[in-house]
């Protein structure tokens, strides 16, 4: 079964394309780039770009994700170990950017310092969430129970965050995308699968000998007991870093054993859009994290392999009442992370809802108790945000 994106598959989806980000955006070059990856689109090209988040030092990349379309899941005869299910399913994917690695410390260090700046904001009662506003409202991490057991294997800017909730991780999205102006958020179950397998049909995106994974994940076999620096290992065709091993990754999809058969039930042999093979969670936990973790053997960080994420056991030892909604605190959270995607046509904020906020009733409930009792804060976040930041500071 042929894979595709083909040449002639991007091309139509450029032909396709009824609109186009502006001509000055980032990450849109409207000539042809003379080397290096790139996407064709309506009027230009989508190219890699390197982004400073506004306010503080930190980087990220983020690289053109091509549209097409694959087979989501395990074919005939996979590891049941590594995905627990068979059942193939076509999907069309839209282009898109991912996050080249993992979000890093130097990342989210910045992002969990905005509790001290919200709660100086709202002591001093400036830019005050309202009635009004609560669209670009977001609340930040409250500070680490215990920062031994989420930094005992490091915290060095380049190791990937993680311990986070899928919550906590929606909300950085929307944190850097209220300061960037640009629409961030996690992939899809689906998005993230077409990624890594990057045009592959294999178990792992460079073939299927696991013998060949030191070259390009961390994994249980080649790790000194600890997470290590992301982007040190070969990418994937598509120029992504550890997608295998590394840390299990965030999607947005809640987690079912029987998924991928739902879905074929859905889609009845026809191929079906990723937006409508998104998984929306109706249950606080479990959620899905993809791609396997330096925790992990090789079998476990395929192209197919998910973990659906426990709360309870996953914030046994948290002593706060209610739970934090923000903070895992017991293994396997210690290899969980995320990266972030970015849509070619960005949806308005309002639609944006769904991809940043509490989707949950106990979620938002966890939220609101910690808000009410003062150990929560909620901030704005806009262009305008790092300028009052610095203020505070002078």
């Amino acid at each position: 079964m042929r894979f595709l994106p083909t040449t002639l598959t991007i091309l139509l989806v450029a032909l396709a394309t009824t609109t186009l980000l502006g001509e000055d955006s980032i990450g849109i070059s409207k000539t042809k780039p003379s080397s290096g990856r790139f996407v064709a689109i309506e009027d230009g090209f989508m190219v890699p770009y390197t982004m400073v988040i506004p306010g503080t030092n930190a980087k990220m990349t983020m690289v053109p994700i091509p549209g097409g379309e694959f087979s989501l899941g395990s074919p005939a005869g996979g590891d049941d170990s590594s995905s627990g299910q068979q059942k193939q399913v076509r999907v069309r994917v839209e282009p898109f950017w991912m996050a080249k690695t993992e979000v890093t410390w130097a990342e989210y260090q910045p992002f969990m310092n905005l509790y001290e700046h919200f709660k100086e904001f709202e002591h001093r009662k400036v830019r005050v969430v309202n009635k009004d506003n609560p669209v670009d409202a977001i609340t930040a991490p409250t500070e680490l129970y215990d920062p031994s057991f989420t930094f005992e294997y490091g915290e060095e800017p380049q190791q990937p965050a993680v311990t986070m909730t899928q919550y906590a991780a929606k909300q950085y999205t929307k944190w850097v995308s209220g300061v960037s102006g640009h629409r961030y958020r996690l992939p899809s179950e689906v998005e993230w699968e077409y990624a890594c397998r990057a045009g592959t049909t294999t178990a792992y995106h460079f073939g299927d000998d696991p013998a060949q994974l030191d070259d390009y994940a961390w994994h249980i076999g080649n790790t000194p007991e600890q997470p290590q620096h992301v982007g040190t290992k070969k990418p994937n065709p598509w120029g992504l870093h550890d997608m295998h091993g590394s840390v299990w990754e965030w999607v947005l999809d809640g987690y079912a054993e029987d998924s991928y058969q739902q879905l074929a039930n859905k889609s009845q042999g026809k191929t079906i859009h990723a937006k409508e093979a998104i998984s929306w969670p109706t249950k606080a936990y479990p959620r899905t994290v993809r791609g396997g973790s330096w925790e992990e053997t090789p079998e476990r960080c395929r192209a197919d392999a998910k973990l659906g994420s426990n709360d309870p056991d996953w914030k046994l030892e948290d002593p706060n009442l209610p739970l934090s909604p923000w903070w895992f605190t017991s293994d396997p959270a210690r290899g969980v992370g995320f990266r972030m995607v970015r849509p070619l046509h960005a949806p308005s904020k309002q639609e944006m809802a769904k991809y940043w906020d509490a989707d949950h009733p106990d979620i938002k409930f966890d939220v609101q108790g910690r808000l009410d009792e003062g150990r929560g804060v909620l901030g704005l976040v806009d262009p305008d945000l790092p300028a009052a930041i610095k203020l505070l500071q002078e």
